[in-house]
């Protein structure tokens, strides 16, 4: 039987305490902004009589109260092992931004105290930063007593070819994850010399539910073939009233990125397997933000354009920009500007020097760091202003690799249907460069089906992440 661990209780209740101090002290230094200091008269605001701090402090346990039970219906408390910290951010605005129109909406009502509308917009912005600054100091917390064995997820996977084989490579010696596998079951031993043939053999198939009871396993990673799926079932059903979770990793590009939708039609049920991947108001929506972000972060790194300019032109001879034909929205071409980061003429040697490699000789001196840091990608915001391209999307390429991958790789060509981005689902999980073109078509379709505005933040986030910790870019 599943073993209670005494981290899964003593986080969440940490995270609960964090959450309430920091709204608490959002409300407190938003008093203290307001009344106690002269910064806001300098501003220009009017000036306001230092109300009671009591009618704040009754205020804020109302506040606390209903934030600690909006995140908890958010399912915010527990044990963060598969949340990201950009996902994190933007729950934590919704979160506080709802409980806050709560709050002014409660305070409408309550005319015994009148409460400023400056601590209010106070309250809101520290709060979001407070709160989330807690929640990545107990996310740091958390993978350090993972990674020092301690509170770890026990698991193991169903499958033993080349689907468990990515699964077991991907995951295992990853302890901040907060997960160890302690083996596999298959019908024989897998025939890998590394990965997953490296694992424990547990047994055949229908040895797991056993294994699961006595051992107390509460994660299975179900990596199977289409035509083992009636045995998953079973096993499903043989697991019954053991608490275990199991995650299925699909093994069909079909299914795994696409939105299976039922749809009725006079009464006859229709699967929609593939459908429009934006909505008119969607693709307004997404092109107002790649706009107004592109124009914003243009205008506040001009400066950096013109020394990064400057350097290009002492470093070596050329052009500033590199220029190069890619293919975007409905296969049309458009013109990508890029910082250029290697000799003048390098793109003649494309074929002979291999695309994507980090150790491109072709490189100048300062291109190396351009592209380490990817500031040579910076050139591209215009073509987003322009709309050639969108802030987040698949990554653009040529047309003659565009035209080889397209009669080989299955479902290539659906990249275009949506513009093509500066960042992407598939480059801040690792696949850029020379990596497997068949896992960032299915990354990039992902993105595609699942597009959302929360999302293109979420991946901007975690790009600029990568940024920061000098992660090289494509």
């Amino acid at each position: 039987m599943s073993r209670p661990r005494r981290g899964e209780s003593l986080l969440p209740l940490i995270t609960i305490a964090s959450d309430a101090i920091a709204v608490e002290a959002a409300f407190l230094f938003a008093y203290w902004l307001r009344f106690r200091t002269g910064i806001f008269s300098a501003l220009g605001f009017l000036h306001e009589d230092a109300p009671p701090l009591q009618g704040y402090i009754l205020a804020s346990l109302f506040v606390i109260a209903v934030w600690l039970l909006l995140f908890n219906a958010r399912r915010m408390y527990g044990t963060r092992r598969n949340v990201n910290l950009s996902d994190e951010l933007i729950n934590i605005i919704k979160v506080v931004s709802l409980g806050m129109l709560l709050v002014m909406s409660a305070a409408f009502f309550y005319r015994t105290f009148s409460y400023s509308r400056v601590v209010i917009v106070l309250v809101w912005i520290i709060a979001i930063c407070g709160v989330f600054a807690g929640r990545v100091l107990m996310k740091a917390l958390e993978r350090q007593s993972y990674k020092h064995g301690r509170h770890l997820q026990r698991a193991i996977i169903i499958g033993g070819e080349a689907l468990a084989n990515q699964v077991y490579t991907r995951l295992h010696g990853h302890l901040s994850f907060g997960i160890t596998i302690t083996g596999y079951f298959a019908d024989a031993p897998a025939q890998f010399p590394q990965g997953i043939g490296t694992a424990s053999y547990l047994g055949p198939l229908a040895s797991a539910p056993e294994y699961i009871r006595s051992e107390g396993v509460q994660l299975a990673f179900i990596a199977l073939r289409a035509e083992d799926h009636q045995r998953l079932f079973e096993l499903i059903s043989e697991c019954e009233g053991i608490n275990v979770e199991f995650m299925m990793v699909p093994d069909l590009l079909d299914v795994m990125t696409s939105q299976v939708r039922v749809r009725d039609l006079e009464g006859i049920p229709f699967l929609r397997l593939k459908g429009i991947p934006l909505t008119s108001w969607e693709r307004i929506t997404k092109r107002a933000f790649d706009i107004t972000v592109s124009l914003v972060i243009l205008i506040i790194l001009s400066p950096l354009y013109a020394v990064i300019a400057a350097l290009i032109r002492l470093d070596s001879r050329g052009p500033v920009f590199f220029r190069q034909q890619r293919v975007g929205l409905d296969g049309q071409e458009f013109t990508m500007y890029k910082f250029r980061s290697m000799v003048a003429g390098a793109e003649r040697l494309d074929t002979t020097a291999g695309l994507g490699i980090r150790s491109d000789a072709r490189r100048t001196a300062l291109g190396r760091f351009l592209r380490r840091t990817s500031l040579d990608e910076l050139p591209q915001l215009w073509n987003v202003l322009r709309g050639d391209m969108s802030l987040v999307g698949p990554r653009p390429e040529r047309a003659h690799v565009v035209r080889q991958f397209g009669t080989v790789v299955p479902k290539y060509l659906d990249r275009h249907r949506v513009k093509t981005g500066l960042t992407g689902w598939a480059q801040v999980n690792g696949l850029r460069g020379d990596t497997s073109i068949d896992e960032r078509v299915k990354y990039d379709l992902y993105y595609i089906e699942n597009w959302s505005l929360a999302f293109d933040i979420r991946i901007l986030l975690r790009t600029l992440r990568a940024v920061i910790t000098f992660r090289e870019q494509e």
